[in-house]
């Protein structure tokens, strides 16, 4: 009996100790678990308060675009918004200007999280009446000959408009205009911030990150980094290159681009621009003498080709007689702005612009003087005045052949910046 209550002693004794290392473990487990669930809920209340501050992050970037589409910012200054919260969170707005439009970068800050917002901005479209030209008042009326059509709402002289003739051809329409026609009161005029800019932009050195480039190579830089500027000093041919984003090409004499190129969103800048047959991009160009589009050539929105006609190259082009500020040749599409803005002339029977037939500008076409305008714009037309050459003659105020159509241009397109209009997202950049 002793023997048995000794080895039963002993195996009670074991029975506890074994339990007793069982709770342990179950302790321990239990205190694992509960150490995990802490953890996993303090992580997943991090992770939530991480993404709510990553949101607003990006959100507060989208208030920083709305404010800048309603309010007048102050160019090449970084502006703070508001927040009326913590510190801890900063927005500011920067308005710059890229080719016809303006460039706004906002860049947003919520504790460590930051992010940033590159938008072009333009002019949006009216929702009803939109027009489709806007003629300024010459006391001259507007003469249509050939297949001529004017559609949709149309501002004319107080003379309004009348069918005539030209070698003999006359105005073969059914009525003058398919649609409505009121008195100018004002002619339209861009932005004079934005007239600042390109008037000085020619001769601006900028300042941004130098590079040079090689034949058969790519080039890419984000709007979200330093501007990169390829310079010449004198004549500069774009051959088998690509380039994309933020760059600024410029030469002090001339550019010319070849159909070898693909250019997107870079902005070029030179006295005169050469564009050949069968380009195909989407690009703006800025000149203060001349830009020559070539045929079949094809570029895509947002691009814009843009003269200002400083008072040097205005005594140049009179010297000149046949060199014409901007002229596009058959079979090209345009899809964005063309503007000229030039020196005013006395006895002006040139033309500033000059539109071949089988010609198609998707977009807005703007001349404080001449344009010469034998093919189609699906969009709208703001001119001093038209003018024809036809077998040895002049005809000013004359539409031969032309073909005008705002309706014909998506509501979604955005333009040209008119002082007082409405401005809209054009694109995002990246």
């Amino acid at each position: 009996m002793s023997w048995l209550r000794k080895n039963l002693g002993g195996f009670n004794s074991r029975v506890k100790a074994g339990a007793l290392q069982l709770t342990l473990h179950i302790v321990i487990v239990i205190g694992l678990l509960l150490t995990a669930f802490i953890l996993l809920v303090y992580l997943h209340k991090r992770f939530r308060l991480q993404t709510t501050f990553v949101k607003e992050t990006v959100e507060n970037c989208d208030r920083g675009i709305n404010y800048s589409l309603k309010n007048r910012l102050v160019s090449n200054t970084s502006t703070p918004i508001p927040l009326n919260d913590e510190d801890y969170k900063s927005l500011s707005v920067e308005k710059t200007f890229w080719g016809a439009f303006e460039k706004i970068t906002v860049e947003s800050k919520v504790k460590t999280n930051q992010f940033k917002k590159v938008a072009l901005i333009g002019a949006s479209q009216l929702d009803i009446n939109r027009p489709s030209l806007y003629l300024e008042e010459t006391k001259t009326p507007l003469v249509l000959v050939g297949q001529t059509r004017l559609e949709g709402l149309n501002y004319l002289p107080a003379q309004g408009v009348k069918p005539g003739y030209i070698s003999g051809e006359s105005y073969s329409g059914s009525q003058l205009i398919y649609g409505a026609s009121k008195k100018i009161q004002s002619f339209p005029k861009p932005s004079s911030e934005w007239l600042n800019y390109i008037t000085t932009v020619s001769s601006y050195k900028d300042t941004g990150n130098f590079i040079e480039i090689e034949a058969g190579q790519s080039y890419t830089n984000s709007f979200k980094e330093p501007m990169q500027v390829i310079y010449r000093s004198g004549k500069l041919n774009l051959n088998f290159v690509e380039l994309t984003g933020n760059i600024v090409v410029q030469s002090e004499t001339e550019i010319v681009v070849s159909a070898s190129t693909r250019l997107k969103d870079v902005l070029l800048i030179a006295p005169k621009i050469t564009i050949v047959d069968n380009v195909k991009g989407a690009f703006q160009a800025i000149a203060n003498k001349s830009i020559a589009v070539g045929k079949n050539v094809n570029l895509s929105y947002p691009s814009s080709l843009i003269v200002e006609e400083t008072r040097i190259s205005h005594i140049e082009n009179s010297v000149q007689k046949k060199n014409i500020p901007i002229e596009i040749g058959n079979n090209t599409t345009i899809s964005g702005q063309m503007i000229f803005f030039g020196q005013t002339k006395a006895n002006n029977y040139d033309s500033q612009i000059y539109i071949s037939e089988d010609v198609t500008i998707n977009g807005e076409v703007y001349c404080n003087q001449n344009i010469e305008l034998l093919g189609t714009v699906r969009g709208t037309v703001f001119a001093h005045n038209f003018i024809v050459h036809k077998g040895g003659s002049i005809y000013q105020n004359h539409l031969y052949g032309a073909k005008i159509s705002v309706d014909a241009l998506p509501q979604k397109y955005v333009g040209m910046l008119i002082n007082d209009s409405e401005k809209a997202v054009a694109k995002w950049l990246y």
